[in-house]
């Protein structure tokens, strides 16, 4: 992610450091037992060595400007790095949300979802206001992985000249689903455990009827933890820079993508929106998060019904009341009484 975070500073981050900590600052501020003030400072930060610009990658060079040089938080600094990557990771996030969202909405998501007996009522607002309170936790969470990648820690590499052996930069993407999918699998299927799931998961399976907004709707612990095989892969893996960040962008459009209620492919490999949202109505089903191959080997896979597949059906009340009296049974099993009577008060509350 060091060429997301040289982009930042050079256009948002040297100007930002430099008018809020500029260089200056640093000699008017003195420690205990620090004997030069000024150097002291910089040491105390994280910076006792002079930044000195290197090109994150081969195939970009942006020149800094005079901001680079005029903070006493310079590009090189590990807390600048850190609340740097919280902020990149918070507002790319933020907006990735609402755009792809809100486009699925409109050209996207089937409308008459909301006539579904387990669609909440206000739970468009709902589904926003959770995720706004999640995003900033999880990127807290999320920027000490960066950190440690633009140090030096991870195996990521720039050009093709870079690459292990010839065709990995193909590979990695495989790889990369592979990994990611199987790690995220028992980490969800974790978060259904009984002693995890009624803190931590029972949030996001407030909507049995998502919408996209719901895609990133979770505690913020639940959503952190099944980013963590995202993050952890480059440190295991090879990866090419661009491809970390074309990856994290589609990561963040794929989960959108599995909440848009859109079930156009019928496939038995592809963890669709129609898979997911078989998970989202029948709890103990379609854990993975792109393909249905840990599903199928352990045991969790539900293919989803063919009603859904064709749009006179799917919306049928025929077909709602099936999904509702199947799921009603399972979520008794699950959560108990209690949450039964909580939906009921919502459902009568959607009627009023």
């Amino acid at each position: 992610m060091d060429i997301a975070l040289e982009i930042w500073d050079t256009f948002i981050g040297d100007p930002l450091y430099a008018t809020l900590l500029p260089l200056s600052l640093s000699s008017s501020v003195s420690f205990p037992g620090f004997t030069n003030a000024a150097n002291s400072t910089l040491s105390f930060f994280g910076a006792s060595q002079p930044f000195i610009y290197e090109p994150a990658t081969q195939l970009i060079y942006l020149e800094p400007s005079k901001y680079a040089y005029m903070s006493a938080w310079p590009r090189n600094n590990i807390y600048r790095q850190f609340l740097s990557f919280f902020l990149i990771v918070w507002i790319f996030g933020f907006i990735t949300y609402f755009v792809s969202a809100t486009l699925s909405y409109i050209f996207i998501w089937d409308k008459t979802t909301v006539k579904h007996p387990k669609f909440l009522k206000n739970q468009i607002p709902m589904e926003i206001a959770q995720t706004m309170g999640s995003m900033p936790i999880m990127s807290l969470l999320t920027a000490p992985f960066l950190v440690a990648e633009v140090r030096g820690y991870a195996k990521l590499y720039d050009g093709f000249s870079e690459e292990p052996f010839p065709y990995y930069s193909v590979l990695q993407f495989p790889l990369f689903i592979a990994f990611t999918d199987l790690c995220i699998y028992w980490i969800h299927r974790g978060l259904h455990h009984p002693l995890i799931y009624k803190t931590l998961h029972k949030p996001h399976h407030k909507w049995i009827m998502p919408s996209p907004y719901a895609s990133h709707a979770f505690h913020p612990l639940d959503g952190w933890s099944q980013s963590v095989p995202y993050h952890l892969f480059p440190f295991i893996f090879p990866l090419q820079k661009f491809a970390y960040v074309l990856l994290f962008g589609f990561i963040n459009l794929w989960t959108v993508l599995i909440h848009d209620g859109e079930y156009v492919a019928n496939s038995p490999v592809i963890n669709g929106a129609a898979c997911h949202t078989m998970h989202h109505l029948y709890f103990n089903y379609n854990y993975g998060q792109f393909t249905t191959l840990w599903d199928r080997l352990g045991g969790s896979y539900r293919q989803p019904n063919e009603e859904l597949f064709r749009r006179e059906t799917k919306m049928d009340e025929k077909e709602w009341k099936r999904q509702t009296k199947e799921m009603e049974t399972i979520l008794k099993d699950v959560e108990g009484d209690d949450d039964r009577k909580y939906l009921a008060e919502e459902e009568t509350k959607k009627d009023l």
